[in-house]
């Protein structure tokens, strides 16, 4: 059983009944979850010159559920569900990135047909957690991933170095790239420098704090061919992207400073080469004035989808011979 209403009359309800049908799937009918997955039509893929717009919704299983100033905006799972349905209703939004209950949910209501799918892998480092800096691995597995039909993992990677326990973190990251990489599906790493301050988690978002975790965050594994970053936009973002050859999609954190100002920031980075899009969260679904679709529907506005003439297609790449040669390798068209 699955629902997936129409774009037109996806709303914000207070029909405190609208989900009731899942519990009852979850009860009844578990498995229903399983074939939702397998029967689901699958994105196209990712192609160069065409950013990807990725809503993420993986937050409250970390424990974090504020936005701004409310510190549970995220706890209500029904109103969480509607303002997901009303961004993934829109077009030029290719996918999501969710923990595994959202995830599920989600599959359920029939509503990630023809969308990209990104797991959330670590969400062991509870906000406020004495040990918050041992951020394990309790979401979904590349083995869970691959099992439905997903198209990457994601982990957070924050790097204190005064926290012994980053070392571990470090670690299971590189495990899990690894055991994604096995499977051809994107590892989209999160990382930061962070410190403790005041028994408070901080995110060091200084331009050289942001360049030295990518240096960490892209050596982990024992390959990189399915690496990507997923990186905040702060000042100097030229800076940042020279740092690295990875494809980057650009998250938004909390929002801090009027709407207006975080778009005009996002334009500014999307320009960059090798940005691949967004994946942004709190900033859309819970925006100032209170319109998910308009926010939504700006931030798509935001996005390149353009050829670039004197780049080579997604179909042919040129590869250099021993001699020198250039010849063209026709490569395989996915179809998904």
């Amino acid at each position: 059983m699955s629902v997936n209403p129409a774009a037109a009359t996806l709303a914000v309800s207070d029909d405190p009944r609208r989900y009731e049908h899942l519990s009852i799937i979850r009860l009844e009918d578990p498995e229903a979850i399983a074939r939702a997955a397998k029967a689901r039509r699958r994105h196209p893929g990712v192609r160069a010159h065409r950013q990807n717009f990725i809503v993420a919704a993986d937050h409250p299983a970390r424990g974090a559920l504020a936005v701004g100033s409310d510190p549970v905006a995220m706890a209500d799972r029904r109103q969480l569900l509607d303002r997901l349905q009303i961004a993934l209703a829109n077009p030029d939004v290719d996918g999501v990135l969710a923990s595994p209950d959202i995830m599920d949910d989600l599959l359920l209501l029939g509503a990630l047909e023809g969308k990209l799918l990104f797991g959330s892998m670590n969400r062991g480092g509870l906000a406020g957690l004495v040990n918050e800096f041992d951020d394990r691995f309790t979401g979904h597995t590349a083995a869970a991933l691959e099992a439905l039909g997903a198209d990457g993992g994601k982990m957070l990677t924050r790097i204190c170095l005064g926290d012994p326990d980053t070392v571990a973190t470090l670690e299971a990251t590189a495990r899990a790239i690894d055991s994604l990489a096995e499977r051809k599906l994107i590892a989209m790493v999160e990382p930061f420098l962070s410190v403790r301050e005041n028994g408070k988690v901080r995110n060091d978002l200084s331009t050289n704090a942001v360049i030295k975790s990518v240096a960490i965050a892209e050596g982990l594994g024992a390959t990189s061919a399915y690496t990507w970053m997923k990186l905040p936009v702060v000042a100097e973002m030229e800076r940042v992207m020279a740092s690295t050859t990875m494809p980057t999609v650009l998250l938004g954190g909390d929002p801090e400073g009027s709407q207006d100002d975080v778009f005009s920031s996002w334009q500014a980075a999307l320009a960059l080469p090798g940005v691949q899009g967004l994946t942004v969260g709190r900033t859309l679904l819970y925006p100032q004035d209170g319109d998910v679709a308009g926010a939504v529907a700006t931030a798509a506005s935001l996005l390149h989808h353009t050829e670039s003439s004197g780049t080579e297609s997604s179909h042919t790449r040129s590869t250099r011979t021993a001699s020198g040669r250039t010849e063209s390798t026709r490569t395989e068209e996915v179809s998904e």
